[in-house]
């Protein structure tokens, strides 16, 4: 126990005083012993780590689908990115990097295979029953479906993990949560953290992908205005690297830093402005302080509208879409129609639960390749069982 007090006692004299500090955690749901040298967030960090459901994301759809190449980025890829990229924000913010990145691991935990397609699709689907957001289904996931404790279900993380994950907010992720478990205010600032965190990841690594597959390219680029000065910036310091595979990684880069730096300014100004003295004055506050200026904001609305019109809309990616819809829907429609397919670990909890529920939990936990094998068993007579 000497250990885990000198870890709280350095959170205590280092960390902001608006950060999380571990010891002040409200808790877990299932009361554990504390560790003797691991901190509260830091357990929380490494259970998700080694949940089945975390592993899984190496095989869902980011943009591209697993099966379209090595290269492109999975769920999993975006996940590590995203907690990167949160990590460096709350060293700079003096926040406690531990709550950060466990709450950048699980926030997609929930996701269904085929990206955001497929959670389309099932939301549809379970319109009937509450509908489907990917958000609440990771807090279901390390709550209730992740089975590897014998005194509690799920992964039994604290508070302040649990909240991060339901609270997280981007224009992907409006999530509504019970008020009785989680106060309508705001999350913590290194919830907040993430929300920008995977903005940033998505839109730089959305331009990676898109760029490598050939759906946009360099002259369309070029009429966006952030990306013409950071283009200069770095033909200025390097002549010669515009014809060379290193120009499209640089530039990437380059408008990750740019949009880390200016979260960092941003947050620190409104941090100075308000002064919060503690994580109950950030929950109180009428909008989030980890934010980015207007002004940067207003350059990247140009690139987010390119994305937009010229990958996320190309019929590649939007045929996609189309199968994942008939696939998910096939299955959701065959597993109801006849719950005794589902596996065993499944159907025992139809006692308990609804069919659609059940069903939407075995869908939604499932990779893209899983998903699309069982399609095809299903509807190929000549495809094995």
């Amino acid at each position: 126990m000497h250990i885990i007090q000198q870890l709280e006692k350095w959170e205590n004299e280092n960390l902001a005083v608006f950060a999380m500090k571990s010891g002040q955690s409200r808790g877990r749901r299932y009361k554990e012993p504390k560790h003797s040298y691991r901190t509260e967030f830091q357990r929380d960090r490494e259970r998700i780590i080694h949940a089945s459901s975390f592993r899984r994301l190496e095989y869902k759809t980011q943009v591209f689908v697993n099966y379209e190449g090595d290269h492109y980025r999975t769920r999993l890829t975006h996940t590590i990115e995203v907690a990167q990229i949160a990590r460096g924000i709350a060293r700079a913010l003096r926040l406690n990097e531990d709550l950060t990145e466990g709450i950048a691991l699980a926030h997609d935990l929930g996701h269904t295979p085929f990206g955001h397609s497929g959670e389309a699709a099932l939301n549809k689907l379970m319109k009937s029953y509450g509908g489907f957001e990917h958000n609440r289904q990771s807090l279901r996931v390390v709550e209730q479906l992740e089975n590897r404790y014998p005194d509690f279900p799920g992964l039994n993380l604290t508070y302040e993990l649990r909240e991060g994950i339901l609270k997280h907010e981007t224009i992907y992720d409006n999530p509504a949560y019970p008020a009785d478990l989680f106060p309508i205010d705001r999350g913590t600032l290194e919830c907040q953290v993430v929300n920008v965190a995977d903005e940033i990841a998505y839109t730089c690594h959305d331009v990676d992908d898109g760029l490598n597959s050939g759906l946009i390219n360099y002259e369309g680029l070029q009429e966006i205005k952030l990306w013409q000065e950071l283009h200069d910036i770095l033909i200025r310091q390097h002549p010669y690297i515009a014809k060379t595979p290193i120009y499209r990684h640089q530039m990437v880069r380059m408008l990750i830093d740019v949009m880390i730096t200016d979260c960092v300014n941003a947050s620190n100004e409104a941090l100075i402005k308000t002064g919060p003295r503690s994580v109950d004055d950030v929950r109180a506050h009428v909008s989030n302080l980890v934010c980015r200026s207007e002004k940067a904001l207003a350059k990247e609305s140009r690139l987010k509208q390119f994305l937009l019109e010229k990958m996320y809309r190309h019929h590649r990616l939007l045929r996609m879409a189309e199968k994942a819809e008939r696939i998910i829907t096939t299955l959701f429609e065959s597993y109801l129609g006849n719950p005794d397919q589902l596996p065993e670990g499944f159907r025992p909890r139809l006692k308990q639960e609804e069919a659609p529920i059940v069903v939407a939990d075995y869908i939604a936990g499932m990779t893209d390749r899983f998903a699309a094998q069982e399609y095809k068993k299903l509807i190929d007579p000549f495809e094995l069982i």
